[in-house]
């Protein structure tokens, strides 16, 4: 337990310090998921090469009447006095505005820096592109400063962007949504355990787990950080797992170990025997050590696979080309590793620091209110109650049961024939966000410098009628005239019809187009980026590596299922349950996000589409939590299964799957429940990306836990019957060699 608490005070001071350096939060990175290779990143990249530019910040005045003469001539005063700081600071290239030039308004160069409708103007500052980190942040602090004077002077609050401004308010975003989901997550989880284990110290001790997992898993990250650029969205997805992972894995531990040492006293009490009472007057309890001998190789082993399981899943994000995908399944696998390093090794330290203390009837239970519920829920399931009574029900009527689960998970599915695949920008940030309003301010009042909803990169001299052809697509409404790159490249910037969304169906339509004209006799050498061109990239990147990397989860999981069970026909049924589960999952989500559902009542605008990489986490994350109750149910169902005296007729089996799902269907559904409420309390937040993680994960564990382990499981290994076991000779051979056993 010591080592546990230094560890968890140096990881947490490591993540939130860096010990001299930058913290977590300080390192991380926001922005369009990227490629490597697409071609718009190719597109992007020789952009950024050629650049010489520095960063810009971008400054809004609205409620300003050019109109009025005095207005203009006390913006006039004003903006000479900024020109004149600024233009004296270091680090500061140039500054742009209406009366940046000779003519002042007059000037048809002012015409873009003053809204269309005369009711406001726009200033730029672009930083010099040769600033260390420290100038650049001491010259932005600066016109910061200026800015805001200015708008004071001209009586108005100026709306202000900049690429660090921007970083910094979705990930002030991530970092407050994170402790907002915390903060709602881990009392409620706290008072689910505390029904569930009938006290605060059996429930605390898995959220003593799961609190050390945070913390390891943002120590974790900060060291990820150092080698690659993290996104974001990977401390609230990876954390959010790490902290549910845990207190699953803790619930089971400190459960079984409950059971164990309840028959260890019981037995103790049938047996007194000088041998037992010597072990415990020597000051090493023997009931407490049998019991955790026993807990940790029954649900120890348990733990381990499902852990195991996981990892693998989440690892097939490694094997999609996106940097976001390959961070999120670096990250996840490191976090499941430590979330299963803290339900082995600190949770049982805690167990057998109480020991048969754990036993005591908690103090909650003298509040007569709560004894009857805590008396209930407290204890060892019992050999019987609701659990077997419900899987009793279901053997009666298997194929009713199977079919009629069935087609609700298909129906709940049938969503996903519309999905639409989005990478949101600016869009992430909540509605009311400065940082939002400056970007669809400037879209709105100042179209001439708004940035065009795509643009094409063209080799010089290549253009020719390329221009000419695009602006004939549908959809198009014009082609901005060809600014040069570099010595080799010219940019065109393509704008769309009003209205059409920049990342919708019309979009990724003319992308396709644009893309098509090499196929039809134009020989320019070009390249397309842009929100359409990004979202077409990352899918066809996610459809070509899906077959690599779903292939080596299914063999991996199959693999491991065998070792565990014997069988081929369990692990086959689990990969298409927990597929069927997926997708249920993801077209409920489809619903609600993409169609605008409960959009009231969660808190979000729709965005037209779900984005790419949250599916991709939902599949990869989704899968492994699935497969931890799968893994929680089947070990107790062989468990049961193997201590039959003889297997005829499947009666043994459909004992065991009512047995086995009397003894977890407690520990499912309470780990199930409190998993639910921690991705709930993500949903709190505002970034709609974590609102889509959140909810499509809690509607995986809740569609996982109740449809499918309570009805499609039992139904499917009762029509099964004995066969649920069955594996060819050979690979039985194998077994009883590899295989690993309680």
């Amino acid at each position: 337990m010591i080592i546990w608490l230094v560890l968890v005070g140096l990881a947490g001071a490591l993540a939130l310090t860096g010990f001299g350096s930058q913290g977590l939060f300080d390192r991380l990175h926001s922005g369009e998921p990227r490629v490597p290779g697409s071609e718009s990143q190719e597109a992007r990249t020789l952009i950024e090469e050629a650049s010489d530019d520095g960063p810009t910040v971008t400054a809004v005045l609205t409620d300003v009447d050019l109109t009025d003469p005095e207005v203009v001539t006390t913006a006039g005063r004003a903006a000479a006095r900024m020109h004149s700081v600024l233009l004296s600071t270091d680090g500061v290239a140039a500054v742009l505005d209406a009366f940046a030039f000779p003519d002042g308004l007059e000037s048809e160069q002012a015409a873009p820096f003053v809204a269309a409708d005369g009711d406001g103007l726009l200033v730029t500052v672009e930083l010099s592109a040769e600033l260390s980190e420290d100038d650049q942040d001491a010259a932005h602090a600066v016109v910061l400063d200026e800015l805001i004077s200015f708008g004071n002077e001209l009586g108005v609050t100026p709306q202000i962007s900049s690429p660090t401004l921007l970083t910094e308010a979705i990930v002030g975003q991530m970092e407050e949504d994170l402790a907002t989901g915390e903060m709602v997550a881990l009392p409620i989880s706290l008072i689910v355990m505390v029904v569930v284990f009938g006290g605060f110290l059996a429930a605390g001790m898995p959220l003593a787990g799961a609190l050390a997992s945070i913390a390891g898993g943002l120590g974790v990250l900060w060291g990820f950080s150092a080698m690659i650029d993290l996104d974001s969205v990977v401390v609230n997805v990876v954390t959010v797992l790490g902290l549910g992972l845990s207190i699953d894995y803790g619930l089971l531990i400190v459960s079984r170990f409950r059971e164990e040492i309840r028959r260890e006293v019981d037995a103790e009490l049938a047996d007194t025997s000088p041998g037992r009472r010597r072990r415990h007057a020597r000051g090493r309890d023997g009931a407490v050590v049998r019991a955790m001998r026993s807990t940790m190789t029954t649900a120890g082993r348990t733990v381990t696979f499902s852990a195991i399981i996981v990892a693998i899943a989440i690892s097939g994000l490694l094997l999609l080309r996106p940097d976001i995908l390959k961070s999120l399944g670096a990250a996840g696998v490191s976090v499941v590793l430590i979330a299963l390093l803290s339900a082995l090794t600190l949770v049982p330290a805690l167990l057998a620091w109480r020991g048969r203390r754990m036993l005591r009837p908690s103090a909650l239970s003298r509040i007569p209110g709560l004894r009857l519920l805590l008396g209930r829920f407290g204890e060892s399931a019992p050999e019987r109650g609701v659990f077997s009574a419900l899987a009793t029900r279901v053997q009666r009527h298997p194929w009713l049961v199977l079919l009629g689960s069935a087609v609700v998970l298909g129906f709940l599915a049938s969503p996903l024939l519309g999905l639409q695949l989005r990478n949101s920008t600016i869009d992430l940030l909540p509605p009311g966000s400065e940082q939002r309003e400056v970007v669809e301010t400037i879209d709105a009042k100042y179209p001439l410098l708004a940035t065009p909803q795509m643009q094409v990169v063209v080799q010089a001299g290549d253009q020719g009628g390329l221009a000419d052809e695009i602006a004939g697509i549908e959809h198009v409404s014009a082609v901005d005239e060809a600014q040069p790159v570099s010595d080799e490249h010219v940019l065109l910037g393509v704008r769309l019809t009003d209205g059409i969304d920049p990342g919708g169906t019309e979009a990724t339509q003319v992308v396709e187009s644009i893309r098509d004209l090499r196929d039809t006799g134009n020989d320019a050498t070009f390249w397309v980026l842009g929100q359409a061109a990004n979202q077409i990239d990352f899918t066809d990147a996610l459809v070509d590596g899906l077959p690599v990397a779903v292939g080596v989860v299914v063999l991996a999981t199959f693999v491991l299922l065998f070792l565990m069970t014997g069988s081929l026909l369990v692990p086959l049924k689990a990969l298409l349950v927990n597929t069927l589960s997926i997708a249920a999952s993801l077209g409920v989500t489809t619903w609600v996000f993409q169609e605008g559902h409960l959009s009231g009542l969660l808190g979000f605008e729709p965005v037209g589409g779900l984005e790419s990489y949250v599916v991709a986490v939902v599949v990869a994350f989704g899968f492994g939590l699935a497969m931890d109750y799968e893994v929680f149910l089947i070990a107790r169902i062989k468990e049961f299964y193997d201590a039959s005296s003889h297997h005829s007729l499947g009666r043994d089996n459909d004992a065991a799957v009512r047995d086995g799902l009397q003894q977890s269907g407690r520990i499912i559904t309470s780990a199930a429940l409190v998993i639910i409420v921690v991705f709930a309390g993500f949903m709190s937040g505002e970034l709609i990306v974590i609102k889509e993680a959140g909810f499509a994960l809690a509607v995986t564990v809740l569609i996982d836990a109740t449809l499918v382990r309570m009805l499609l499981v039992p139904s499917t290994m009762t029509l099964l019957g004995h066969r649920n076991w069955w594996a060819p000779r050979p690979l039985r051979a194998l077994h009883r060699r590899f295989g690993i056993a309680h």
